[in-house]
Parts: C-alpha cells; structure tokens; sequence
C-alpha cells in the first residue's frame, strides 16, 4: 500500500475453552508460536504474556488484513499446533471471541508494563473481571451473560 501510513496499537485478549488453566511450562514456546504468526502476516509483537487460561497480545498492527481475520488465524493456528504437538490432555482450542483495545503511541509503556505483570494483576482478578474492567474503561457495549461464557 504505497502512501499509507498508520500508528495503530492493539491490546487483544482471548481466553482457553471454558477458561481451563491448560497453558502451562510450555507457554514460552506458546507465544513464539503466536509471535511468528503475527509477524508472518506482516504486523510486530510488542509484548505477550498472559496465565494459564487466557493470553494478552500487544501489537503494532498494518493494515494489510482485518483485525478479526488475523485473531481467527492466530487462534486457529495456535490451537492447530498445540493439538499437533500434544501438550494438553484431549483436544485444546481457545473461546469464541476476544476482546481488543487500541491505544496512543504514548501508552505503550503502560500497556507493556500491563502485560509483563499478569501474575500480579490476577492474584486479586479473574479474567472476566479483567474484561469488564476494560470494557467499561473502553465504554465497549457488552453482554455480560457472554463475557468468557461456559460451553454448555
């Protein structure tokens, strides 16, 4: 895209199925993984961390691609190759949805720093509650009734 220029910054959220704390000592390789994916399709990781149940992604995105087009093929590559290698009992795969903020240029710190310090953050806060936080802060319309909902 010749003449484009953009500064978009995006804070992602997804969750495993049913929220199940599956992501264990294999999360390290987890987020290469995720890496690799984001930068294939021509957008840079800024910062990924997350807990057993769910991921937090912070990217520099180009506007080469739809944001839900790349969160449908990081999950679905992810949960593809989780499943191929044999890290968790049964069959793994993330939620339905996800949750995506975007932020100034000026915020990166902040939102890095957010990111790093997940361990801390959930000692007092689910990820639900993590969710709604944001989406109040945001002013996101939601249904709570869905916010990190049970398969039944």
């Amino acid at each position: 895209m010749a003449n484009t220029y953009t500064q978009i910054h995006i804070h992602a959220i997804f969750a495993v199925q049913n929220r199940q704390s599956l992501i264990t000592s294999w999360k390290e390789d987890l987020y290469k993984y995720i890496t690799g994916i984001l930068q294939n399709n021509g957008h840079k990781m800024l910062c990924i961390g997350g807990m057993p149940d769910h991921i937090h992604i912070f990217f520099g995105m180009r506007p080469t691609q739809s944001l839900s087009e790349l969160m449908q093929t990081i999950k679905s590559n992810s949960s593809k190759w989780i499943n191929e290698q044999n890290l968790v009992m049964g069959r793994f795969s993330w939620q339905e949805g996800y949750s995506a903020f975007s932020y100034a240029r000026s915020q990166i710190p902040i939102v890095i720093r957010y990111v790093n310090n997940q361990e801390q953050h959930h000692e007092n806060k689910t990820v639900s509650d993590e969710c709604i936080e944001l989406m109040n802060l945001f002013e996101v319309d939601y249904d709570k009734r869905y916010v990190f909902k049970n398969v039944e």
